[in-house]
């Protein structure tokens, strides 16, 4: 068997209800019976329940620290000026236990995550964060995002560490501004554009203005209103109409216009702690309106309001989407 494939959606809300129900304290001595045969089915029950009982544990911890605790924490790991090793050790540690309930986590490597830990503008989970830069620029911070600056040079230079950023220029200043990325660089004209980091590739969507991408292999493109693209660092993408529902999110809206509801489940827990288990029976349906950011269960229960599936949270930080009964 591949121990590496996906875990069963059906599964994974069994054993979240199974662990539920045994730390709810109205378990009996049947219940523990019956649960431990459920365990002996099949190897992927074991995987099931070990993947919530981390996910349980990842969600208590950052319940603890976020959001007030953990951006003090930050500030005072800042000012005592805390060890890189240390660092290290405490996020190699927190990555290794999430596994697979952690969005973020999952996909944001190591070095992406140090460099974010300590960036000079940066948001948590579920924040969303406004910036005026000495230069008149204007900035929105995403979820799970950070950035540097340098501004005291011949050219103005934004550094996209992790996550996304809508920048707004400010017109007053007349040196180049550039935003980098792992990918390449991006000198924009007097506009406004999206750039969102991913894992090898860069993002980008222009509403105002132009943007000229030059990529690591210096291979160079520009983009006009209304346009967006991925690069990587040896290659270009092909240019696409953009979205303007992709800029609403520095509102905290989440507009949806005729996606699959597995996109637009994705795209919200990004803004949350915990993990959605998506039944892939619904996964297809299409979804349409404005969505809050800010309250992602909100936004699962407005769903739910409109479209035939059934939301459920049989423990903090777990949330099951499953066909609505008839």
């Amino acid at each position: 068997m591949n121990v590496t494939a996906p875990i069963d959606h059906q599964i994974l809300s069994d054993a979240a209800d199974w662990f539920a129900l045994l730390r709810s304290g109205q378990a009996g001595e049947s219940d523990t019976l019956r649960w431990q045969q459920w365990l002996r089915q099949h190897p992927d029950h074991l995987r099931g329940w070990q993947m919530v009982e981390r996910i349980e544990h990842q969600f208590s911890t950052a319940s603890a620290t976020h959001p007030v605790h953990a951006e003090a924490t930050l500030k005072q790991a800042r000012h005592n000026r805390i060890q890189r090793r240390s660092v290290i050790t405490g996020l190699a540690l927190a990555i290794g236990t999430g596994g697979l309930g952690w969005v973020s986590w999952r996909q944001t490597p190591l070095p992406t995550l140090l460099a974010g830990w300590g960036a000079q503008y940066r948001t948590g989970t579920g924040e969303i964060r406004a910036v005026t830069l000495a230069d008149g620029s204007r900035l929105w911070l995403n979820t799970n995002s950070a950035i540097d600056t340098v501004l005291d040079g011949p050219q103005r230079q934004i550094h996209v560490r992790q996550g996304e950023v809508l920048i707004e220029t400010g017109k007053a200043d007349s040196r180049p501004l550039l935003v980098f990325t792992p990918q390449g660089q991006l000198q924009p004209l007097g506009t406004r554009f999206t750039v969102r980091r991913e894992t090898d590739t860069t993002f980008l969507a222009v509403y105002d203005g132009a943007v000229e991408i030059t990529n690591q292999a210096r291979q160079k493109s520009v983009l006009h209103p209304r346009q967006q693209t991925r690069f990587s660092a040896n290659a270009l993408q092909p240019i696409h109409p953009a979205d303007p529902a992709r800029e609403t999110w520095h509102k905290g809206i989440l507009v949806a216009d005729d996606i699959r509801l597995a996109a637009l489940v994705d795209e919200l827990g990004r803004y949350q702690h915990g993990y959605i288990n998506l039944s892939p029976a619904v996964a297809d349906l299409r979804v349409f309106g404005g969505f809050p950011l800010t309250n992602p269960q909100q936004a699962l229960d407005m769903l739910a309001s409109v479209l035939p599936i059934r939301v459920t949270r049989p423990l903090p930080g777990w949330t099951n989407i499953h066909p609505a009964t008839p």
